[in-house]
């Protein structure tokens, strides 16, 4: 209601500086005049901006975007190191610091998390076992992107 009063009084400042004859209408009869509905009917899709999304994209929708992120990021804990492109291991490095970081903590809701993120069950037990005596002198920065030689 009130988001929408702001709306409404936005239209009529603009509708009162174009013509003076709509300047007198109430706010709502000014939506019917401009022949525009204020519902969205025929629109097949709606794109909405990304603000503050620090994950990229990878050319990829939503859901398999994050099915990618969770299946690299157990592939990567189960095997220590995967080959893939610059921009998926950029994209995953975060989520595999936080994996471990969830390790080094050890509680029971971290390991909850985790294990709602990683597909292998044993996975995330052998995980919780190694990481706090293996990473234990280090802060973070757990994962390193390290490039190899482009293609011939």
């Amino acid at each position: 209601p009130k988001a929408m009063s702001r709306v409404y009084a936005f239209l009529a400042l603009s509708a009162a500086a174009l013509s003076s004859a709509y300047a007198f209408l109430p706010a709502p009869a000014l939506s019917q005049i401009s022949g525009r509905s204020t519902v969205l009917s025929g629109v097949s899709s709606l794109s909405m901006m990304r603000h503050r999304c620090k994950t990229p994209q990878l050319s990829l929708p939503a859901d398999q975007r994050k099915a990618l992120m969770r299946s690299l990021t157990t592939e990567v804990i189960r095997h220590g190191r995967i080959t893939t492109t610059l921009a998926r291991a950029k994209a995953i490095r975060g989520s595999v610091d936080h994996m471990v970081s969830l390790a080094k903590e050890g509680s029971l809701h971290a390991r909850r998390q985790a294990l709602s993120y990683i597909y292998d069950k044993e996975l995330v037990h052998a995980l919780f076992e190694q990481a706090p005596e293996r990473y234990k002198d280090r802060a973070g920065g757990y994962c390193r992107v390290v490039r190899t030689m482009p293609r011939r």
